[in-house]
């Protein structure tokens, strides 16, 4: 199933996509609020695809990012085999983590402000997971049964703030500055990933591609890691790292206009544009 959350006359629902076709699951006011209730949200949604919910043109829904409110968002760094090679620097034994506050978050298709702080802004397309059920000292082994399904991500960073200390989190978590979606895939529509690709263009050029099989550390890797570090919950977002091609390899960083598009085999695609501040 395609899971997203619209706005609605009375404020955010869930929905699932049937076609081209966006079909609420009003029980439910984000996707996260459905991953948390388990078989029940669903079924529920399930349910909704058979007709159950209100119908409209998915042309005309309003797509949000899909976890309005996640408890964690917790990134990875320096994940693909390409892009740790173009930074210089050596395959890591174990995953580098970091964390964005959730107000970082904002919509697929949202134009996005480039903050007056920083004069370097950088795009770094990632595929996301969002967990479905929680857990502590998840094993490798199962760690799918615990993914409620994958998303689109573009981690935006300034650069010069991330690069002025040895912590990242300055450079990584503007407000309204990641977008995510345009909805989440449940892990049964997707089959391996290690043959899909991500790919992200600035007005339409291309300056990231990769398999996701290139990834040094895989989904299952990261479930059973991070979830030794701290509990997962429902609706937890993790991104997953980018590849090679980022603007700080080349110098081309994100200017008023520059519109950036991330997409990925089999989940979708998000575009943002991006804006100076208003004077």
């Amino acid at each position: 199933m395609r899971l997203a959350t619209i706005r609605t006359a009375n404020g955010t629902s869930a929905a699932v996509l049937d076609g081209e076709a966006a079909v609420t699951v009003a029980a439910y006011a984000d996707v996260g609020a459905l991953l948390a209730d388990g078989a029940e949200g669903l079924s529920a949604a399930e349910a909704g695809a058979d007709g159950a919910g209100e119908r409209r043109a998915l042309s005309d829904a309003e797509l949000l990012c899909p976890v309005l409110a996640p408890g964690a968002v917790v990134c990875v760094g320096l994940n693909y085999r390409t892009h740790i090679l173009e930074m210089g620097r050596e395959l890591p034994s174990h995953p580098t983590l970091f964390s964005k506050l959730p107000r970082a978050l904002t919509e697929p298709y949202a134009d996005i402000e480039l903050p007056a702080a920083s004069q370097r802004i950088d795009y770094e397309g990632e595929l996301a997971v969002v967990i479905g059920t929680g857990g502590r000292d998840i094993p490798r082994s199962e760690a799918w049964a615990h993914v409620g399904g994958l998303s689109v991500l573009n981690d935006v960073t300034a650069r010069d703030l991330q690069r002025r200390t040895l912590q990242w989190f300055a450079g990584k978590t503007f407000e309204r500055s990641t977008p995510m979606g345009p909805w989440v895939v449940t892990v049964d529509e997707l089959g391996p990933l290690d043959g899909q690709e991500m790919r992200l263009s600035v007005n339409g050029k291309e300056r990231q591609r990769a398999a996701l099989g290139d990834l040094v550390f895989d989904v299952p890797a990261l479930v059973e890691d991070i979830s030794r570090i701290v509990e997962l919950q429902p609706g937890d977002i993790i991104a997953t790292g980018t590849p090679g091609g980022v603007g700080e390899a080349s110098g081309r960083f994100l200017s008023d206009g520059d519109v950036v598009e991330v997409s990925i085999d089999g989940i979708g695609s998000i575009h943002n544009t991006f804006r100076k501040p208003a004077a």
